[in-house]
């Protein structure tokens, strides 16, 4: 594909700024993540000792994966992960001593998120989630295991290395509602944590590199390439400028075929861009004629979104592939 983007530019027929190949494509997707977590620092009532218990946690680990499908924009995903923090038990009135205390959690959750600039590079993204969490707290040798309602907020960014990894990395907010622990007469604790995690995400069935980005052969030279607006078969003041110079070409061969094919992206049905490429051919016919050449020298060709320029997903609009390639043999 550079061998035509050259020749396009060469000629004047593609704009300044071409539009950036997307990184992001619809598709299934999986990951792992891992990370640190902070509880912060709660209290609890202790029926059994007649006093009131300060948690004060230390910072934590956090790990797990995801399963999910990228809408380009919107994305869904079931996440599994694991929070464990440790803490320092202690009575506000002196009446036990010190002890620790460790919660193991593991949530279960369904995230909505949202990527802002989709497909570029860079990508923030908002989200929050909501499920179950399976909690453990172990205290004074015992434990106590309780099921409890998880949700979260998710702040992030990431980086998609290319149409196949990504890298993120968020901060979240995650709470659930109050554990209960029976080595202390039952009592509950707030459980709410802050989480910065670091994924690595894969998309499946995304196009490889060779696939974005095709080398098909160039047409016979000499030939040009006329762009048009999306939805468009009309021509812009560059369009006609070009097909001038095609009309020059052909008249300084004396006797030559002309062939006028036209192409569409795949942002429409088969059947309607079918007909468009044709309305796009038959157009720069027509200007063609009115530069000199002899409309009996000129074949009209559609192809609809059958031979793409550039390769994309079915529904991308791809102002490449919007064209009409003229060969003069």
């Amino acid at each position: 594909m550079k061998k035509l983007l050259a020749v396009a530019a060469a000629l004047s027929v593609l704009p300044i700024a071409a539009q950036a190949q997307t990184l992001q494509y619809s598709g299934f997707y999986a990951g792992i993540e891992g990370g640190g977590n902070y509880m912060f620092n709660t209290t609890l009532q202790t029926p059994g000792f007649g006093a009131t218990a300060n948690i004060s946690p230390a910072i934590g680990y956090s790990f797990g994966g995801m399963v999910g499908y990228d809408f380009v924009g919107p994305r869904v995903e079931l996440e599994g992960i694991y929070h464990n923090s440790k803490a320092t038990v202690s009575s506000s009135g002196g009446f036990f001593p010190n002890f620790g205390a460790s919660k193991d959690d593991i949530g279960v959750l369904a995230n909505f998120l949202y990527d802002f600039n989709a497909g570029g590079t860079i990508v923030p993204y908002i989200g929050a989630g909501a499920g179950v969490a399976f909690i453990q707290t172990s205290a004074l040798g015992v434990s106590a295991n309780t099921t409890q309602f998880a949700y979260q907020g998710i702040l992030g960014i990431g980086y998609n290395i290319d149409s196949m990894f990504r890298v993120n990395l968020d901060g979240r907010y995650y709470g659930t509602t109050s554990p209960t622990f029976n080595g202390l007469g039952g009592s509950s604790y707030q459980n709410n944590n802050v989480v910065a995690m670091l994924s690595l995400q894969i998309k499946f069935g995304a196009p490889s590199v060779a696939a974005v980005a095709p080398a098909p052969a160039a047409p016979a030279a000499p030939s040009f390439i006329v762009f048009f607006d999306w939805d468009r078969s009309n021509l812009s003041a560059q369009a006609l400028n070009t097909i001038k110079q095609a009309a020059g070409s052909y008249k300084t061969k004396g006797s030559a075929r002309v062939t006028a094919t036209g192409h569409t992206d795949k942002s429409g049905p088969e059947s309607y861009n079918m007909a468009l490429s044709l309305r796009r051919a038959n157009t720069v016919k027509d200007a063609l004629v009115r530069e000199g050449v002899p409309a009996t020298a000129i074949s009209v060709i559609g192809k609809g979104e059958t031979q793409p320029l550039v390769q994309t997903a079915d529904g991308v609009r791809e102002p490449q592939n919007r064209r009409v390639e003229i060969v003069i043999q």
